[in-house]
């Protein structure tokens, strides 16, 4: 037989095969099509699906918004908040100096308990919800009182104790150039509450919630008392310009926010204890 006809021949049996078995052959290719789509689809999860990952610097001393241990009122909830949006928050627990430079130099991607005011607004970039209110007042010695009924009536030269790197509002340095106020900086809360109960300084520049939680728990609440209030601040959570999805984050922060709010969990996040 010719090279031809055999040719001829396997093409007549190819055309001659059942309709049924050309019609499984095409449903089994058209099967494992769709398998390989579906299994491509199943592996390509969307971006937004995935869990994501974000590093905050802590301040270690402001109880009970932020403690040495990673705990407070501040870490639920900034975790609450980031939990809406499915990202995970890790925390670098650390002086809240350190945690400034960190943030500004991109080492982490955010510092708590930032004062939104001038000076930090050109730093970091921040969201349009504060995570709280704080307020911060001049303490003082029970015996020994300050001469003044109000900050701007401080007697020139006063010694006025304050945190390193913390932001007191934006009329303080205005405050310290006209009133000609000696200001010490100390470390943390603990040290600044020894230096006026030595008499060392004449009051201590101190928000009120940390104050009350520091003085209590070294038994002198009733030596160390406010005497009249120096600002308000809305407190945030700064994010590292060096960070390009900061915007994002904080506009993830703020939604967040609002949902807590929104669902009542906001006012009870802010009440339960560690």
């Amino acid at each position: 037989m010719r090279v031809g006809n055999r040719v001829k021949l396997r093409m007549q049996q190819a055309l001659n095969l059942p309709s049924a078995l050309i019609l499984s052959i095409v449903l089994l290719l058209a099967s494992m099509a769709c398998n390989m789509a579906f299994a491509q689809e199943s592996n390509a999860v969307p971006a937004e699906s995935q869990p994501q990952a974000i590093t905050l610097a802590a301040e270690d001393s402001w109880p009970p918004f932020a403690n040495q241990f990673g705990q407070g009122i501040s870490h639920r909830l900034i975790q609450a908040a980031f939990k809406q949006s499915h990202i995970e928050v890790n925390s670098l627990v650390v002086p809240y100096s350190r945690a400034l430079m960190m943030a500004e130099k991109g080492a982490v991607d955010g510092v708590f308990n930032v004062t939104r005011e001038n000076s930090t607004e050109q730093r970091f970039i921040f969201g349009k919800t504060p995570l709280f209110i704080a307020t911060a007042s001049f303490y003082q010695k029970k015996q020994k009182p300050i001469l003044a009924n109000n900050k701007w009536a401080l007697p020139k030269g006063t010694v006025i104790g304050v945190i390193k790197s913390y932001e007191y509002g934006d009329d303080f340095p205005k405050l310290v150039k006209q009133q000609q106020l000696n200001i010490v900086t100390v470390a943390n809360q603990q040290q600044l509450i020894n230096l006026l109960l030595i008499g060392r300084i004449d009051a201590a520049l101190m928000f009120d919630l940390v104050a009350k939680e520091n003085l209590k728990k070294m038994g002198v609440d009733d030596d160390v008392i406010p005497v009249f209030a120096n600002h308000s601040s809305d407190i945030f959570l700064a994010f590292s310009k060096e960070n390009p999805q900061a915007q994002t984050l904080a506009t993830q922060l703020d939604a967040g926010l609002s949902l807590l709010k929104a669902t009542g969990q906001y006012e009870k996040l802010l009440l339960v204890a560690d």
